[in-house]
């Protein structure tokens, strides 16, 4: 009875939350879909049905729920370290304007040469890891992601020599 009644306020709770807020709660099977996604996002949704012991439907509804409130912003794929022969490494410091953060980083993810792309806090917005073939390729990734449109200052190191 206990547990009935916790469970219950638990999802008043939630309810009364995404009332207020205009934001959905996540769950721990949202949590869960969301961890297994993170593992493999080629996962079916029949496999995550399965891992999660729920039925197809309730997976992808959840998952277009996550998709439509932005919590999912989409899927990528993984590459092997030194899978692809690109010898020139770099770091790109980025200033996003105003509160277009999003926009920016679904522009830099398209980008051949972000390899990886994290948030900061701190002068710069975001940091983006940079791989090229060439000096000129660099510049080129370079000049394309100065022009994506938000992005109002950046600064570039190039990786020389590391250090252990």
């Amino acid at each position: 009875m206990t547990a009935r009644i916790l469970h219950t306020f638990e999802q008043f709770s939630i309810i009364m939350t995404e009332h207020i807020t205009g934001m959905t709660m996540m769950d721990t099977i949202d949590q869960a879909l969301i961890a297994l996604l993170r593992q493999n996002a080629r996962y079916t949704v029949a496999d995550l049905a399965q891992k999660l012991q729920v039925s197809r439907g309730t997976v992808r509804n959840r998952m277009l729920k996550l998709e439509d409130e932005g919590v999912i912003t989409g899927y990528s794929v993984q590459l092997r370290p030194n899978s692809q022969n690109r010898p020139i490494t770099a770091w790109m410091s980025i200033a996003i304007e105003g509160n277009a953060t999003r926009q920016a980083v679904a522009s830099l993810l398209g980008e051949p040469c972000v390899v990886a792309l994290h948030d900061t806090n701190g002068r710069w917005d975001l940091l983006a890891e940079l791989q090229a073939q060439t000096l000129d390729e660099l510049g080129q990734a370079l000049e394309r992601i100065r022009l994506i449109k938000h992005i109002n200052n950046s600064e570039t190191s190039i990786h020389l020599k590391s250090y252990k």
